[in-house]
Parts: structure tokens; sequence; C-alpha cells
């Protein structure tokens, strides 16, 4: 019996040795999602929150990569699960919104991009969020509230020609034709093939006629 003990813990000792080396050989997950390979990076982030739960890195991958494979109602599971460990991590405020705003929810969405806007007014994903912001308050038909989101989007990407399409939008449905027709303008300025851009321009140009 002491023999078979001593055998159990010599394996033991040898699994734990070897753990460290396993996690090292594992694929980087955040060089997995930057190269648009999701589920790889998914696989990887779970394994790893398997050996640290409280991993907070392999949480925000994690959730980054079940949005992009549009498996939203996971996405916000992992999240809301990494902000137990990390409630004010603006990463996980985000991809948590986005992934409400996915499903539908607009207000619980429109409130968590809000509060990634406070916490990280110049975050690297606060264009992105201001440009949900503008698409929520269109859902909501608050067209006034979706231009100036759409305008604060555009304060930090000016080059982004399919947002100056929704900008317009957003004017036209508040009936500032002249205005939308700026910004249809814009977006045809940048890329003269947006279908969408020729025929808001079209329609705007028509009803100040």
């Amino acid at each position: 019996m002491k023999h078979i003990l001593r055998i159990m813990s010599i394996v033991f000792s040898v699994l734990l040795s070897l753990s460290p080396l396993i996690a090292q050989n594992r694929p980087d997950a955040l060089v997995l999602y930057r190269q648009g390979n999701y589920t790889e990076a998914k696989d990887v982030c779970l394994a790893e929150i398997a050996d640290d739960p409280d991993n907070i890195e392999s949480h925000v991958v994690l959730s980054w990569s079940l949005v992009s494979l549009k498996e939203y109602k996971q996405a916000a599971e992992w999240a809301e699960k990494g902000r137990k460990l990390s409630r004010y991590d603006p990463r996980l405020i985000e991809i948590l919104a986005e992934a409400q705003y996915y499903q539908g929810f607009n207000e619980q969405a429109l409130r968590l991009f809000q509060e990634y806007i406070s916490i990280a007014p110049n975050g690297s994903r606060t264009s992105l969020v201001y440009y949900f912001m503008g698409e929520i308050y269109l859902r909501l038909a608050k067209y006034r509230h979706a231009d100036m989101a759409f305008s604060a989007a555009l304060q930090m990407e000016n080059l982004n020609a399919p947002w100056w399409v929704r900008l317009g939008y957003a004017r036209e449905m508040a009936k500032d034709y002249r205005y939308a027709l700026e910004a249809y303008n814009r977006a045809l300025d940048l890329n003269s093939n947006l279908q969408d851009a020729i025929r808001g321009r079209d329609r705007a140009t028509s009803l100040l006629n």
C-alpha cells in the first residue's frame, strides 16, 4: 500500500511540474484572436480559465472571441463572470455592452456603453462605443441623440465613410435634410461607390427641392 501511495505521489508531482510547460506550449489566445482565429482563441481561453479561474485576460479575450463568433449570449455570460473578478474593467464593460446590443437589449447596452465612456473616455474603443450608441438611438427613434453620438464617433474617425452614411441617415430621419446631404456627400468624397450614400444623397436632394 505504501508503495502504491509513493508511486501516486510521484506521478502527481510529475504532473504538477509539467502543467506550466503545457500552459507555455499553448498558443497565445490574443494573437489567435487578432489573426481572426476566433474558435481557436476561444478554446485556448477556456483551457486557461480551467487552469486559473481568476485569469482576467482570458475572460476578456474569450468574450471578444465569442462576440466575433456571434455567440452573443455566451459572450454576455462570460463578460459577466469576468466583471465579478474586475467590475470596472472597461474592456469587459464594452464587450458586455456589445453582446447586449447584438441581442437587441438596447437599454441595457446603452447604459453599459455610457459607463464605458465615463470610465475610459479616451479608451481604444471609444469611437466604436459612440457608433454603437448612435445605432441604438436610431433603434429608439431618438434621432438628435443619434446625430450627436455619430458626430462624436466621427470626431475620432473622420475617414470612416460608412459612419458618415449613418450620420446622414440620422439627420434625414430628424428632417435636417441640408445637414443630411452634407454627411452623405462627405461619405461619397471618401468612397464614391457607397450605394447607401448615393441613395441618401438623392433622397435628401429631392426633399430640399
